[in-house]
């Protein structure tokens, strides 16, 4: 393997223009977000408004590692209170049927160590999705996609649900001939299947203490490597992943490894494309840390209010060692704090990271 890459600014190269495409993101998430409150009464998420679990558990980071490794949170031994929100893309409430790609939201608990600027508590967040690499290159292509979201937030759901029936057909086809079209799965085309088998990535990169990584979380313990790409029939249940997840939480744990992937090369491995996955045959995703979720009631009214109304998941939240990297990380500093706040304000609920799990009201 390669050495691994030092941290230096110099890997991030910002572009003049990043204000203007900044405002006009806050913009196109304002308006999402109003219309969403309209149709709700009640302020949610810009995207990844739908939560299909809500769950705390502890997380170990394991002893003895090797030096690259064990860096900013993860440079002692220990365990952790988290919590996680699983969710789907969309900033609208869509019946599950509406196929789009899966999200994680892991927030670390009783995190200690120099923190980011604005960054208040000892929390230490990652913000994930099911794909190793992002759907847009920087922030100027992802603003040509949040127009599009915003101006089809409204569109009934019946022409949802018939264009993500069609496009997962184009999906399995592609799949059949041995090749998968992310554009295809993220407007739509992802696979009916179970979301607790999902492998998660941080898909951008962040500061590892002296490195540079990308983060994932992976299912380990049986019952849940049991689920990955299996099936799940979820048409004429408009909730039906988050009826999965609650059924498997009631008669089984959960364990996931969190993974750091190192970068080693600059040229392979950019920081400025999020596109881009780095190759695993170059560094792979190795295990700093492992996440243990016990049976519990993964959604109930009393979850929803407090980790789903008074928790927000940004990169942003945590410690100087994990620094977000590259420009779709600098659009999450600007439009975070502004999609977080539309909610706090309208659903009257202050938002607040939490000491440990025993400060969470569930």
């Amino acid at each position: 393997m390669a050495p691994f890459t030092r941290y230096t600014p110099d890997l991030e190269t910002p572009q003049p223009d990043e204000d203007a495409i900044h405002a006009g993101m806050i913009a196109q998430f304002a308006k999402i977000q109003t219309t969403t409150l309209k149709d709700y009464g009640h302020a949610v998420r810009g995207v990844h408004a739908k939560a299909h679990g809500l769950l705390l558990g502890r997380l170990e980071v394991l002893p003895d590692l090797p030096p690259e490794l064990g860096q900013g949170a993860f440079a002692t031994p220990g365990t952790h209170d988290v919590v996680l929100r699983l969710s789907t893309n969309p900033g609208d409430i869509l019946d599950d049927s509406v196929s789009t790609p899966r999200g994680l939201a892991l927030k670390i608990l009783g995190v200690a160590g120099e923190r980011l600027p604005g960054s208040e508590g000892t929390t230490q967040d990652f913000v994930m999705a099911n794909a190793p690499a992002f759907t847009a290159k920087d922030g100027a292509a992802f603003l040509k996609t949040l127009k599009l979201l915003a101006a089809t937030t409204d569109t009934p759901q019946v022409f949802k649900k018939g264009l993500s029936a069609l496009l997962r057909g184009v999906e399995t086809v592609l799949e059949g001939l041995g090749t998968e079209s992310p554009a295809v799965i993220a407007l739509g085309g992802h696979p009916e299947t179970h979301i607790l088998g999902e492998t998660f990535y941080s898909q951008v990169p962040l500061r590892w203490g002296d490195y540079v990584a990308k983060v994932s979380v992976a299912p380990v313990s049986p019952e849940l490597t049991a689920l990955t790409h299996a099936p799940l029939n979820v048409n004429g249940k408009p909730n039906g992943l988050r009826e999965a997840v609650a059924a498997h939480f009631a008669a089984h744990d959960g364990v996931w490894e969190l993974r750091a992937q190192l970068m080693t090369d600059p040229a392979t491995m950019p920081v400025e494309d999020a596109s881009v996955p780095w190759p695993e045959t170059e560094s792979p995703y190795r295990v700093v840390a492992r996440i243990t979720v016990p049976r519990q009631a993964a959604w109930s009214e009393a979850k929803a209010a407090a980790l789903d109304d008074g928790l927000a998941f940004s990169p942003w939240h945590g410690l100087a060692a994990h620094r977000p990297l590259g420009s779709i990380m600098r659009a999450r500093r600007a439009v975070y704090p502004k999609s977080a706040g539309f909610r706090a304000e309208h659903n009257g609920c202050p938002l607040h990271e939490p000491a440990s799990a025993a400060a969470l009201s569930v």
